[in-house]
């Protein structure tokens, strides 16, 4: 394995990608490129190490020549920006006759970015999520020294057991792999246990697992509080769930499903058509009202709703094209799993599941602040 094929795991076909498309230093490279795809899927790390790696095997002569990247994470911030500056970036080396490429990295599709009026097009490049696999393949590689490789894999795997259908971002995993190892290697620590005695630390991280399920995205326990809250006798039901941290890192996509789920919770269903369809004329809250619907919905509390229901909001709300993939499903069950969801059930045999969003509004709000998205004028009670 070459020293570039260490550092970037499992992800050899963008790899050569880019390496071909930033060519020689000699040579005039792609004038831009345009990388997309979920959280944590290694956009900006492959990137980085790239470039480093094309920076150091270059000789003084050929700094001379002036290839230079210019990188812009969360490019979809410039959707927001002056309409002449997407463009303008994507013709930067025909503008300055200079030996220059824009990378733009972002979790939102291209055909989002392309103005009404045309543009140059970049040429685009896809990081699909890591497999359970290829988490396994590269949370293993990070074994502290003073263990075994085998020992780190198979805490690995039963990490990725317990979290890999709530949690698929790495970073989101790589801080639950740090956070939790220590209790795994107590009873090795202790003498109580050798490093092949696989059940016997099983049943002794397993109950601390279950607490840190109602942690993961929770950037503000480091390892020190929770090596606190582990050395507490409280059940994993007196912890506070995510929806009472003011800072929550959710996927991006989680974030809006979220969004929707609060606004079907909320919302009357009937009022769906006026707030998400195109050309539906203005709201009249007199024309809705009936008696059972003056007392505020926020009062009332939310509202059940079924699964078709969330997913027409969704698509109706969210910033890029989504279908109906096993990736959005597995997000909804993580939001329930992590209590910001809840599923009350099936109302009969031929009804799809029901579910409750459990935040409030604050946290609502909170969340829809970090993708830009003003939920307040979507929120029937406050029209």
């Amino acid at each position: 394995m070459s020293h570039l094929e260490s550092l970037v795991l499992c992800r050899e076909a963008q790899v050569s990608t880019l390496q071909s498309l930033f060519g020689e230093r000699h040579h005039f490279s792609f004038p831009s490129i345009f990388i997309y795809g979920h959280t944590a899927s290694g956009k900006t790390y492959v990137t980085q190490t790239l470039l480093k790696a094309l920076e150091r095997k270059t000789d003084e002569k050929l700094k001379s020549e002036k290839l230079l990247f210019k990188v812009l994470d969360k490019a979809e911030y410039l959707r927001d920006m002056e309409a002449n500056l997407l463009p303008g970036f994507l013709r930067l080396q025909e503008l300055t006759d200079r030996n220059v490429t824009v990378i733009f990295l972002s979790e939102i599709i291209w055909e989002k970015f392309r103005p009404n009026t045309g543009c140059f097009e970049p040429f685009v490049l896809y990081f699909p999520d890591y497999s359970i696999g290829n988490l396994q393949k590269i949370l293993s590689h990070d074994h502290p020294p003073e263990y075994s490789a085998d020992f780190y894999a198979a805490y690995i795997n039963i990490l990725l057991g317990v979290f890999y259908t709530v949690c698929r971002d790495l970073k989101e995993l790589r801080h639950l792999a740090v956070l939790n190892f220590p209790k795994y290697c107590e009873p090795v620590v202790k003498g109580e246990a050798g490093e092949r005695d696989t059940r016997k630390l099983w049943r002794n991280i397993e109950p601390h697992l279950k607490k840190a399920m109602q942690t993961v995205y929770l950037r503000e326990i480091s390892s020190s509080q929770w090596e606190k809250l582990q050395e507490e006798d409280t059940d994993t039901g007196q912890l506070k769930g995510l929806s009472a941290y003011t800072h929550v890192e959710l996927p991006y996509y989680s974030k809006f499903i979220l969004i929707a789920a609060y606004l079907a919770s909320y919302n009357p269903a009937r009022t769906d058509r006026r707030f998400f369809l195109k050309h539906h004329g203005k709201i009249k809250k007199t024309n809705f009202l009936k008696k059972h619907e003056k007392t505020s919905n926020h009062l009332l509390g939310p509202k059940p709703f079924p699964l078709d229901r969330l997913l027409a909001i969704l698509y109706s709300i969210v910033d890029s094209r989504v279908a109906p993939t096993a990736n959005i499903f597995s997000q909804i069950t993580s939001l329930v799993t992590l209590q910001l969801l809840t599923l009350v059930g099936h109302d009969d045999q031929l009804d799809g599941p029901k579910y409750k969003c459990t935040v409030s509004l604050d946290f609502i709000r909170a969340i829809a602040r970090t993708v830009n998205f003003d939920i307040i004028k979507y929120l029937y009670d406050f029209l």
